[in-house]
């Protein structure tokens, strides 16, 4: 899954650069329940979302943009309870990619004008449910793993990644 797309793209990365990304990305392999959708400008993002509005985890979302591959955004859903539940939003990560505010707006129409602007294919959008029956490891924390394995090779966060 991830880790032969990161293999695909290693003749632009360092083999140290390489081992990092595995290792960021390892991270995710046991989230079994976890899949991926992809998002153009034409399409309309309720639609095309896969994720589910029952649970809380992280997602990594890709450009797609002149056949190359960038990780552009890495965020989560869902926050720990001093009582040990995990609070998640209305409708889950789908509801956090769909209406969640990104760019000064909800993302179903942010990201289509951010594929315009940014003449951008489409986005690859990766999502992993790191809380439920299986695993209990908390969305942020996961988050956290990520993006700084991502600083880490980068020595910046993701092009969308504001601040963390």
């Amino acid at each position: 899954m991830l880790d032969n797309e990161i293999i695909k793209t290693s003749d632009r990365l360092e083999r140290c650069d390489v081992l990092i990304y595995i290792i960021m990305f390892d991270a995710l392999t046991k989230y079994i329940n976890n899949d991926h959708f992809f998002f153009s400008a034409s399409n309309n993002l309720e639609e095309v979302c896969n994720a589910p509005k029952f649970n809380g985890g992280v997602y990594l979302v890709y450009a797609l943009k002149n056949g190359k591959i960038e990780l552009v955004y890495i965020g989560s859903s869902g926050k720990m309870r001093q009582n040990g539940e995990l609070k998640i939003r209305k409708n889950g990560l789908y509801d956090r990619l769909v209406n969640g505010k990104q760019f000064d707006a909800p993302r179903k129409q942010s990201w289509k004008d951010k594929l315009k602007e940014e003449n951008i294919d489409a986005l690859d959008i990766y999502w992993f449910v790191t809380f439920d029956e299986v695993n209990n490891d908390i969305p942020q924390y996961v988050e956290g793993l990520i993006i700084q394995s991502y600083y880490d090779l980068h020595k910046k966060l993701p092009l969308w990644n504001k601040e963390y």
